[in-house]
């Protein structure tokens, strides 16, 4: 797995949210197909085919959205939110495999961070990134999708 640093640019996305404990996560492929039958609804949005992945982390629960890239955040449709992703530096990785394999994928992230000194800075949100060229093998089960962990300067 090829684990690097980068910054991401500013991005504003509109989508739904949900918010549920580490073992409500078989929810989350729900939450897809519901932002899929919906993207319609979403004004402005960009030509990026991707649906972008945010999520808080904490101790006991998560809050999860699926939203698209727009240019600007107005119109957000019912039942949705709209919010700006602030440019940031994150530990970038590709997961290919089953729902099964992701904890470990993050596990190998998360030791990679450890090894090179990197903390990841847990006031920010993560990103999860699917793209529509993978959108075949997400709906089989066999999962592609970029993660995006943000860190804070790298320790000396």
């Amino acid at each position: 797995m090829s684990i690097q640093v980068i910054e991401r640019e500013e991005m504003k996305v509109v989508g739904i949210s949900w918010n549920g404990t580490y073992s409500q996560i078989s929810t989350l492929p729900s939450l897809f197909k519901e932002m899929l039958n919906r993207l319609e609804e979403v004004s402005y949005q960009t030509n990026e085919p991707v649906l972008i992945a945010p999520f808080h982390s904490r101790e006991t629960e998560f809050t999860y959205y699926v939203t698209t890239p727009v240019e600007k955040i107005e119109e957000i449709p019912e039942g949705m939110v709209g919010f700006t992703i602030p440019s940031k530096n994150y530990v970038s990785a590709t997961h290919y495999g089953s729902h099964a394999e992701v904890e470990h994928t993050y596990q190998q992230i998360y030791s990679w961070m450890k090894e090179y000194g990197y903390e990841q800075d847990h006031n920010a949100l993560s990103i999860e990134v699917y793209k529509e060229e993978h959108k075949h093998h997400n709906a089989n089960g066999e999962l592609h999708f970029d993660i995006y962990l943000p860190v804070k300067t790298y320790k000396e």
